[in-house]
């Protein structure tokens, strides 16, 4: 998972220079700050979906061309295969699958996410992005935060928020693995 991480953050310094974008630019695009950037690039710490899918917009480039290092051709159709979707960098655990990397031009980035699992009293790690977010759970529990409402989803729930909301969520009593629908 590191070395995918690595590539990526190639890829992605790669692909901003040659557009003449300067990292404070994508800094202030991706809403975070030039030193945060810079740990980014560097690949010291993972870029995460959310930051991913707006550098993907800005660099005007597929989100599965900075996954992959190929441009998707799929324009059609592009089916993924269980446990074959490509490997996305997140929080630490956290294990993201893009389901649409090979897919071109896409309106919506599909991911299975897997939660690992957390102590009762860990805090509940939040972030922002553009556009809606949807998550329907498909094994385990976890605990949704969106602003300051939070709810417990169980296999088969399913719930849709304003991703630009502060939002994030955790594992309960075990991991958890849901699908996420990002709008781009």
């Amino acid at each position: 998972m590191r070395e995918n991480a690595k590539d990526i953050a190639q890829r992605v310094r790669g692909l901003r220079e040659d557009m003449g974008i300067s990292a404070t630019e994508m800094a202030e695009c991706v809403q975070v700050s030039a030193e945060q950037y810079a740990v980014y690039e560097s690949a010291a710490e993972d870029i995460p979906a959310s930051v991913l899918t707006e550098i993907a917009v800005r660099l005007k480039v597929d989100l599965g061309t900075l996954l992959t290092g190929t441009t998707p051709k799929m324009s059609l159709f592009s089916v993924t295969r269980k446990g074959r979707g490509a490997s996305v960098p997140r929080r630490k655990g956290y294990l993201y699958e893009s389901l649409a990397a090979a897919f071109r031009d896409a309106k919506f980035e599909p991911f299975v996410v897997t939660l690992p699992v957390t102590e009762d009293n860990a805090p509940i790690p939040q972030n922002e992005h553009p556009g809606q977010e949807f998550n329907y759970i498909l094994e385990g529990t976890m605990l949704v935060k969106v602003q300051d409402n939070e709810v417990t989803l169980n296999e088969g729930d399913s719930v849709i928020f304003d991703a630009t909301a502060p939002h994030g969520m955790k594992a309960v009593g075990g991991p958890a693995k849901f699908l996420a629908i990002i709008t781009v």
